[in-house]
C-alpha cells in the first residue's frame, strides 16, 4: 500500500482530532521541581519540570551533540508511580518524545516519533517511531520489576476506545506488526484500515501500544491500563494544511473479545 495514497473522502488528521482528548486523564504538576535523568541506550535525556507544561531538558550521548532547552511537556499519572510524559521541542519540530517512567521501579520506555521527508517514505508510513528501554537514573532498576519489552499478549484482542461522545473506535490487534481499526462513532464513521503497530509490556495489566498510519501522515503512542480501563496517548502528524501537530488523546477502554489461535496458525 502506498504511504501517500489517500482516498478523496478520507479525513485528515485535524478533521478527527478535535475533542479526542475529552476523556483523557488530566495533566499533573506532581513532577515539578524534580530531576528525571533518563538513561537510554544511546543517550541521557534529563528532564527538569518547572511548571505544569514547561520543563528544561538536557541531552547528551556518544555521537550526539550536547544540547539543552526549555520547552512544552505534559505529564499524566497513568498508574501508581507511573507517568506518561510527552515532550515537544521547538528546535526539533518534526519529532516528539513520549516517555513512560515508573518512579518506584525506575523502569523507562521512551518512544521517539519523527516525521520523515517525502523522499524518505518509500512505501512506509510517513511518521516513524524508535523505541528505547532504559532506567530512571544511572543505577539499576528495582530488582524483580518488569523490564519493558515487546509482547504478543495483545494479539487477538479486540477493544472499544471511547475518546469522547463523538469518538468511538474499535481496535483489533491482529499480529505483532499490524492492527485493524474502524470508526463506530465520529466523523470517520464507516472508515477503517490496517496499519503498522508495535506493542510493549510495561508491567502487569500495563502496555504501550503504538501505530503508524499509511494513508495519512500520523503516528500515535498510547499507554493502556487495563486495571483502570483507561487509555492515555498522543498523535504526532501533519494536518491537512501540512502543519505539524502533536495532539493529546485519551479514552475509556473496554475489552470486547479475544481470539485464541491454535499454535500452528498463530499470526506473525
Amino acid at each position: 500500500m502506498s504511504a501517500t495514497h489517500r482516498p478523496p473522502d478520507w479525513k485528515h488528521f485535524d478533521d478527527f482530532a478535535a475533542g479526542i482528548a475529552t476523556n483523557r486523564l488530566p495533566a499533573s504538576e506532581a513532577l515539578v521541581g524534580q530531576v528525571l535523568p533518563l538513561h537510554l541506550p544511546d543517550r541521557v535525556l534529563t528532564l527538569r519540570p518547572d511548571s505544569r507544561h514547561t520543563l528544561r531538558w538536557e541531552e547528551s550521548g556518544e555521537g550526539l551533540p550536547a544540547r539543552s532547552g526549555s520547552d512544552r511537556y505534559e505529564a499524566v499519572e497513568v498508574a501508581p508511580d507511573t507517568w506518561f510524559i510527552d515532550l515537544t521541542r521547538a528546535a526539533l519540530p518534526d519529532e516528539a518524545w513520549t516517555v513512560i517512567a515508573n518512579t518506584r521501579t525506575r523502569r523507562v520506555l521512551a518512544v521517539r516519533c519523527h516525521i520523515l521527508g517525502d523522499g524518505q517514505v518509500a512505501g512506509e508510513p510517513r511518521v516513524a517511531q524508535d523505541f528505547l528501554a532504559g532506567t530512571l537514573g544511572a543505577g539499576p532498576a528495582l530488582a524483580g520489576s518488569t523490564a519493558p519489552h515487546e509482547t504478543r499478549e495483545l494479539i487477538g484482542l479486540r477493544t472499544f476506545q471511547t475518546y469522547s461522545p463523538e469518538h468511538t473506535y474499535e481496535h483489533t490487534y491482529l499480529s505483532s506488526q499490524r492492527y485493524a481499526w474502524q470508526c463506530l462513532v465520529g466523523v470517520q464513521r464507516g472508515h477503517g484500515d490496517v496499519d503498522q503497530a508495535s506493542y510493549y509490556k510495561f508491567d502487569d495489566q500495563q502496555y504501550i501500544f503504538t501505530f503508524r498510519e499509511y494513508r495519512i501522515p500520523v503516528a500515535s503512542v498510547f499507554f493502556f491500563n487495563f486495571e483502570s480501563g483507561r487509555s492515555t496517548g498522543k498523535f504526532l502528524g501533519l494536518t491537512g494544511a501540512g502543519e505539524i501537530s502533536n495532539q493529546s488523546a485519551g479514552a475509556f477502554m473496554r475489552k470486547a473479545s479475544m481470539t485464541v489461535y491454535p499454535s500452528q496458525h498463530e499470526p506473525v
